[in-house]
């Protein structure tokens, strides 16, 4: 079996962060979303990956590599513009050939992994396997109808009128009846080949799709609060440790991994928390669910539920929270005269200020 990883898109959701950076490539606890998907399919003991890649493949060739640092050999497959899920199973279908494939969407978090659903595919070889979870609001993601008897019946791309709450996650398996389905579809009217209505198709034609709905956690790391709550859920299994230097007027509190490199002075660290390396905290105070990335420096301020990028600078402000914040950003105190705000802010960028 081999895996498709989707990892093109512009990540419009995650502006201004994604104007500059893959969507796959930002961290939660430190380490990039997608390397958590890679990690799942080495550990479901698949190793030929062929990952798409669009305008941000350079970015995406430079993190992965060939693979083998997570144990995969990687091939890259170039996606010109982000037509549809659907799409990319067709400009991939020379690297698939006849082999069965997951495909997995790079910018999603699955607690627990996937190799029970890629056994379970083995076995039984359904023309389709999908894996379905309950959401709050399924307007947002490709939604299943089932039956009585939790066939699935129906699917529909980000309907204005659910017929369910079941939502599809962001990983598929496929045999290779799924390639004419793809070349049979016609883009929707949102001008893409949706992955829903060539499994539709397959249901329309008799193929056997099988579902599985999870009850564990799962996250599409779209926009901000779901990657705040992604960290959060990852820094839950931190194991503490100091590999850095931190002085004895500081306080570390719970789980609280310091990377190599990294400095601590005169600081209160509540877990969990990590502290990447080479950064520098000094006269200030981390809360819990914080990630500092390497290189940050953060002076004389107070930062928690965050997510802080590499080489980014936080200093003599007050409370930061709830916060992504940037490569190379500075945050620096407003001058107390005269009383204005003065902002630098990319596109789509949400602000909150104080009357």
């Amino acid at each position: 079996m081999k895996a498709l990883v989707l990892a093109g898109g512009s990540g419009t959701r995650l502006r201004p962060i994604t104007y500059t950076s893959a969507k796959q490539l930002v961290p939660v606890a430190n380490k990039p979303v997608l390397f958590y998907g890679l990690e799942s399919l080495a550990e479901a003991g698949i190793t030929e990956t062929g990952i798409v890649v669009g305008d941000t493949h350079a970015e995406i060739e430079a993190a992965v590599g060939d693979g083998s640092a997570f144990g995969l050999k990687v091939t890259y497959l170039r996606q010109e513009k982000p037509l549809g899920l659907a799409h990319a199973v067709l400009i991939a279908r020379d690297y698939l050939g006849a082999d069965d494939f997951v495909m997995y969407l790079g910018d999603n978090f699955i607690v627990g992994g996937i190799g029970d659903i890629v056994a379970r595919f083995a076995e039984t070889r359904p023309a389709a396997q999908i894996m379905l979870t309950r959401v709050s609001d399924p307007r947002q993601f490709g939604v299943a109808e089932v039956d009585a008897a939790g066939r699935v019946v129906r699917l529909e791309e980000k309907p204005s009128e659910p017929k369910s709450d079941l939502a599809l996650v962001g990983v598929y398996l496929f045999t290779p009846a799924v390639h004419e389905a793809v070349t049979d579809i016609k883009p929707s009217g949102r001008g893409e080949l949706e992955i829903t209505e060539a499994i539709q198709w397959l249901l329309d034609g008799g193929h056997r799709v099988e579902s599985t709905l999870i009850s564990g956690y799962w996250k599409d790391t779209g926009n901000v609060a779901d990657m705040l709550e992604v960290n959060r859920l990852v820094l839950e299994s931190l194991e503490p440790r100091v590999d850095g230097d931190v002085d004895p007027a500081s306080e570390l509190i719970g789980r609280v991994a310091v990377e190599r490199g990294a400095v601590v002075t005169r600081s209160r660290i509540v877990g969990p928390a990590v502290i990447g390396a080479d950064a520098r905290i000094a006269d200030s105070y981390i809360g819990p669910f914080t990630s500092i990335a390497t290189g940050c420096s953060v002076e004389h301020s107070e930062i928690e539920y965050s997510i802080v990028l590499p080489r980014a600078s936080i200093s003599g402000v007050g409370r930061i929270e709830a916060s992504l914040i940037g490569h190379d950003v500075e945050v620096t105190p407003a001058p107390n005269t005269p009383k204005a705000h003065r902002l630098v802010l990319g596109d789509h960028s949400k602000v909150q200020i104080s009357s």
